[in-house]
């Protein structure tokens, strides 16, 4: 069945680190055939010892929906495996086309679902940290539609969080600044994250409530990319400092 065929070819593409080609012809996808590959994506995962964490939101910038001519966000599944350890360091041979990006990371400490305000989802936050989050397409030259991105859990590859603070903390203009071994790549705010990383947040809820499913206590939710996302390269240290929220960083390592 196409589904699953598809599913596994990318399972294979993101865990041996090669390319795989765009999803056309008789591989091509409707949105919705797209997020089915994505659960599918998941549970080959699941089935191999891992566990999903929560999720991720894409298409956070208004500027990048344009781009792929949607209206909404998309959204991809966070596993325990994909989980880097703060300050520690990864394989850039293992991934495809890896990019970094700094990102708001959501801890829920109350179950959340469906149709939610903004208030009624920083009820449910128990803390918030500054993240960053390692993407990689695994389609050939980084270039995808709109279900093929979809399909492959919305390119989310890895995750760093920083230390957890109180979500009482403002988090809709925050300034930061991400380098690679102490130089500027890329400055920005969390307003580029639809005007408020919580925004992000009530979206999660609704859009996972179209899947059937629910943001569980303890479930993470990364907000979206505050600035474009940077290609890494081997032997540097990323770091990135969010005003209020202190930093997060890892290394790289791997052949040029």
């Amino acid at each position: 069945m196409k589904i699953q065929r598809i599913a596994k070819r990318l399972d294979d593409a993101a865990r041996y680190g090669e390319a795989t080609p765009q999803l056309t012809g008789e591989d091509a996808l409707t949105l919705e055939e797209a997020y089915a590959v994505q659960r599918l994506l998941i549970e080959l995962r699941l089935a191999r010892g891992s566990r999903q964490v929560g999720l991720k939101m894409g298409f956070t910038s208004r500027a990048k929906m344009a781009q792929m001519g949607v209206n909404d966000l998309i959204w991809g599944r966070l596993t325990e495996d994909m989980l880097i350890e703060e300050g520690g360091t990864i394989e850039l041979p293992r991934y495809v086309h890896p990019r970094v990006e700094p990102e708001i990371c959501f801890l829920l400490g109350k179950r959340l679902e469906g149709s939610v305000t903004a208030l009624q989802a920083m009820a449910a936050v128990e803390a918030v940290a500054p993240a960053l989050e390692v993407i990689d397409s695994r389609y050939k030259d980084f270039k995808f539609s709109l279900p093929d991105v979809v399909a492959d859990n919305a390119s989310s590859s890895g995750f760093v969080v920083g230390a957890w603070q109180h979500p009482s903390i403002d988090l809709s203009n925050l300034g930061l600044l991400m380098t690679f071994d102490g130089r500027a790549v890329e400055m920005g705010s969390t307003a580029a994250i639809l005007g408020s990383p919580v925004r992000a947040l009530v979206a999660a809820a609704r859009l996972a409530a179209e899947q059937g499913e629910a943001l569980e206590p303890g479930s993470l939710v990364m907000a979206g990319a505050a600035t474009a996302a940077v290609a890494l390269r081997p032997g540097v240290a990323v770091r990135c400092e969010f005003q209020s929220l202190g930093s997060v960083a890892f290394n790289t390592q791997g052949e040029a």
